[in-house]
């Protein structure tokens, strides 16, 4: 097989499995997805008791139900700034495949929009803004409604060894 063809289908094979639905949700005035596979449940705000020496963007852990999971506040990952938590803020637990194990995290999100099932006709290559950043975490930009839903790959919003101190903090 051809070098062409190789990477043909590969980008082949990304298409197909960035094609589903997601579950969409906002940050500051723009919308984002998570695959809905990787989504285990949404919550309302609830106490998070802060974990000492960890990064700003880790705001503890909570108890679901018995189990403890750690949380994160996806607005400070993303060096957005940090406002007061609404009614309509709320925690999405996900599901995140590090190298040897399954992690439930929670990441607190604005609000959540609601479940689309998006096509690869809507879906277009992250672009790329220089060798300087990392967008390997962005899976593509769904083009919907006039706007952009930038797709989320969760696996890769945190590095292995972001994941690695979350999941010791749980």
């Amino acid at each position: 097989m051809t070098k062409e063809k190789e990477v043909m289908g590969q980008a082949i094979k990304n298409m197909t499995i960035k094609t589903g639905k997601y579950l969409t949700f906002s940050l500051e005035e723009e919308e984002y997805g998570i695959g809905i596979l990787k989504v285990k449940e949404i919550i309302g705000m609830m106490p998070i008791t802060s974990v000492p020496r960890t990064p700003e963007f880790v705001k503890g852990v909570i108890n679901l139900r018995g189990k403890v999971i750690p949380v994160m506040d996806l607005r400070l990952k993303f060096s957005m700034g940090e406002i007061p938590y609404t009614d309509r803020t709320c925690i999405i637990v996900v599901e995140i495949d590090s190298l040897d194990s399954t992690v439930l995290i929670g990441i607190v999100v604005d609000a959540v929009s609601e479940v689309l099932n998006i096509s690869k006709d809507e879906i277009e290559e992250a672009p790329t803004f220089g060798s300087k950043l990392d967008t390997d975490y962005i899976l593509g930009m769904a083009k919907m409604e006039g706007g952009v839903k930038i797709l989320l790959d969760i696996d890769r919003v945190l590095s292995a060894k972001e994941i690695e101190a979350l999941d010791k903090t749980a």
